[in-house]
């Protein structure tokens, strides 16, 4: 089996908690998730060429269907938070559903959800309960773990309900998948190496007759060409900076978003360890040939 870079996607993605950790692990974010105005700013300033969706209610993954390692996302926490009303499922924001409709369009190998600790007793468990069930209704085995901010170094504790899911099925037919793509990319790469020789050898044909037949004129072409590759072609410059999306926006006024929106966020370094053990267990699969 091959191993390629890992493609990831986010859901409710903030300001890019999970798209952060999957960075550094190397991975390619795909896509990102975000309806909140200062989020997505944020999501399009560090990601760009990450495809941006916006409404998690009126979009469509089919597209992506099969291509993606791992889903993540943090899913709305206010109606089981704590320090809210906690009206659960009757909250507008309780998005589970759309997550999992996601999932399916998706059917990633590998899902990693989180919510707050108050999850775990909502309503006798009900909704952590119904994320597990649910998920094992689509072929996931599911792991959930409560895992703390400090845990990796900070110095708040912030627990979190973390929901980590793998689909053997999925990701089997994700490998054979990435054999396919990677078998054609190698064969293009031949056909098209194989079009460069025969243009390159009927290149050197004619030039060796030009050379034959006038010596002198072809010998003072070769100069001329070889003086104009020295010159070069000039400095090709980009523009540094903000994009000019960002233009006008100002620390007074994103202030409270900003301070919403930190609030909200996982804690990317705590997402990085459960990528990285994703990762071990993935290898380990593989070269046990599951």
């Amino acid at each position: 089996m091959c191993e390629g870079k890992f493609k990831h996607g986010s859901l409710f993605s903030g300001i890019g908690g999970f798209d952060l950790a999957a960075e550094w692990m190397g991975w390619e974010n795909i896509f990102h998730c975000e309806w909140n105005e200062f989020g997505k700013r944020v999501l399009n300033y560090y990601w760009p060429n990450s495809e941006s969706y916006t409404d998690i209610t009126k979009s469509d993954f089919k597209k992506y269907a099969n291509q993606i390692d791992v889903l993540t996302g943090g899913f709305p926490c206010q109606p089981y938070s704590q320090a809210g009303k906690r009206l659960g499922k009757e909250d507008d924001r309780h998005l589970w559903p759309e997550m999992l409709r996601a999932i399916q369009e998706i059917s990633p190998s590998y899902i990693v959800g989180e919510n707050v600790l108050g999850i775990v007793n909502w309503n006798g468990g009900l909704v952590f309960h119904e994320v597990q069930t649910d998920l094992e209704a689509e072929g996931y085995e599911v792991q959930p773990v409560v895992l703390p901010a400090c845990s990796v170094g900070a110095l708040h504790r912030r627990d979190r309900t973390w929901f980590v899911a793998y689909s053997k099925h999925n990701r089997i037919r994700r490998w054979e998948q990435q054999q396919k793509s990677e078998q054609t990319k190698v064969r293009t790469i031949a056909n098209a190496t194989n079009e460069r020789l025969q243009e390159n050898c009927s290149k050197f044909r004619k030039e060796y007759e030009l050379f034959i037949d006038a010596p002198n004129d072809f010998a003072g072409s070769i100069t001329a060409q070889l003086d104009k590759s020295k010159r070069g072609s000039g400095n090709v410059s980009r523009p540094n900076g903000i994009p000019k999306a960002m233009d006008g926006i100002t620390l007074s006024e994103w202030k409270k978003e900003s301070i919403k929106a930190y609030g909200n966020a996982i804690v990317p370094q705590v997402a990085l360890q459960i990528f990285k053990a994703i990762q071990i267990a993935d290898r380990q699969n593989r070269e046990g040939n599951f």
